[in-house]
């Protein structure tokens, strides 16, 4: 039975379990579940606070697991990244009063506050920068007004809680990040019940970025209709009961459907639709 640690709170949570149902498993309907056994698709789902999710995959006492990015980088776990889910997307960065510093190479002396406390001191190791780092939970921002710390590091979105509190975002980022799927480092890469996951994630990422588009083209104009709608292989083109006409059935990026269908229009399509893809296996 296939192992799957799964974040029981905070931003990865609810977004980790829908795509997971999406994807044709069971899902806890009480918050307060902690193991769920799904015996259908052989597999038992323990939902943990995300940040020891890396330490548990690991350790190898779990098979794989779903958490940030961020949060397995500053695990230091033996664990690794083999695919991105894309979402709880996120910019990691320094920030300060203005005028304190220019670049993280000017952060030498002083002290650094953050919530990732083994991720930053990494980043400036990596950077050749001898700076003290405090490790704190949460609300970083008010470090540096209470004199703990001249420089913090910390999830940027907007950045307007910075600005709030009078600092600014200064340097590269540090790290971008976003929801992966993690498993032990050196794990065997062909594990069928982890393979069969990722295709069963992989199925649920291409269903929720693109949308079937069917419609009827006269056959003169048929290269120019499928160059509009290549699909991911190749268009599917059957002929119709009026003769010069025929369907065609493609996968198209949601994005993009109603621009395509505008320029299939006035290529002469007709009868365009688009309907929403549930799961699929490429």
């Amino acid at each position: 039975m296939l192992r799957i640690a799964v974040p029981n709170k905070g931003s990865l949570s609810e977004p980790a379990s829908a795509m997971l149902h999406e994807a044709g498993y069971r899902q806890r309907k009480d918050r307060r579940e902690l193991v769920l056994v799904d015996s259908e698709n052989d597999v038992e789902f323990f939902f943990l606070r995300p940040r020891d999710i890396a330490v548990y995959v690991g350790s190898g006492r779990l098979d794989i697991g779903i958490t940030g990015r961020d949060l397995l980088l500053d695990s230091g776990s033996q664990a690794e990244e083999i695919m991105q889910l894309g979402f709880a997307g996120s910019t990691f960065r320094y920030a300060t009063r203005p005028g304190t510093a220019k670049d993280v190479s000017e952060f030498g002396g002083m002290t650094v506050a953050t919530s990732f406390s083994g991720l930053v001191t990494k980043h400036l190791a990596d950077n050749g920068v001898d700076a003290a780092v405090v490790h704190l939970d949460g609300a970083v921002e008010t470090a540096i007004q209470l004199g703990v710390a001249e420089v913090i590091a910390d999830v940027v979105e907007t950045g307007t809680t910075l600005r709030n509190a009078g600092l600014e975002i200064i340097g590269e980022p540090i790290l971008e990040s976003e929801a992966v799927v993690i498993r032990r480092t050196g794990a065997p890469a062909d594990d069928p019940k982890v393979q069969q996951f990722l295709r069963r994630m992989q199925g649920v990422l291409v269903a929720r970025r693109y949308v079937m588009m069917d419609y009827d083209i006269r056959v003169e104009q048929v290269e120019r209709a499928v160059a509009l709608t290549p699909g991911l292989e190749s268009p599917t083109v059957s002929p119709l009961h009026h003769e010069g006409w025929v369907a065609v059935r493609s996968m198209v990026p949601t994005k993009d459907a109603q621009r395509i269908m505008d320029e299939l229009y006035d290529l002469g399509a007709r009868a365009i639709l688009t309907t929403g893809i549930h799961a699929c296996r490429l």
